[in-house]
């Protein structure tokens, strides 16, 4: 491998790791924050299949397009930047991944298929208790690709039950 295709791929591979840093901060600080208007229709229940919390994609793919346009000779000429071409396909590996798992995995929106162990299954037990709690306070596991103890994240639950901080749905068992 040439230096130049090492150092693409270090690229895309710290944008796609960047990606899970920044959807972790944009969920728990814009989604269950001043962005609840159209996140909300996610944690509750909804007829169709469409939810208004969808338009946050748009922003990822504005991310990848924007890096993709800064990087190519086509659009910028001369001034092009070329490590924004492997930037955005980082940022476009990582929505890939995140349709997969969150909307198609977690949510069953484009196929069923419930894991039994290993990796998928904790993703999956750890989304579920993000949605553990009723509205935008509290909560766990904001991330979508890094998925951190079940165990933990239940014990977490309940400390923000106890001190008044997140209320939780009585089916989770928390």
């Amino acid at each position: 491998m040439s230096q130049s295709a090492f150092l693409a791929t270090m690229i895309v591979i710290a944008s796609f790791l960047a990606m899970e840093a920044i959807a972790w901060s944009a969920h728990k600080y814009i989604m269950h924050g001043f962005g609840w208007a159209w996140h909300r229709d996610h944690h509750e229940p909804h007829d169709g299949f469409l939810e208004r919390n969808d338009f946050y994609a748009v922003f990822g793919a504005a991310i990848s397009i924007g890096a993709f346009s800064v990087g190519s000779p086509l659009v910028m000429g001369v001034q092009a930047w070329w490590p924004g071409t492997w930037i955005g396909l980082g940022v476009l590996a990582y929505g890939v991944v995140y349709t997969l798992i969150h909307d198609g995995l977690v949510h069953q929106r484009w196929f069923r298929y419930v894991p039994r162990g290993g990796y998928a299954k904790r993703l999956v037990q750890a989304h579920k208790l993000h949605h553990a709690t009723i509205g935008k306070e509290g909560g766990v596991s904001f991330g979508f690709v890094i998925a951190r103890d079940p165990v933990v994240l239940k014990r977490e639950l309940a400390e923000q039950r106890k001190a008044g901080v997140a209320v939780i749905r009585e089916a989770e068992g928390v």
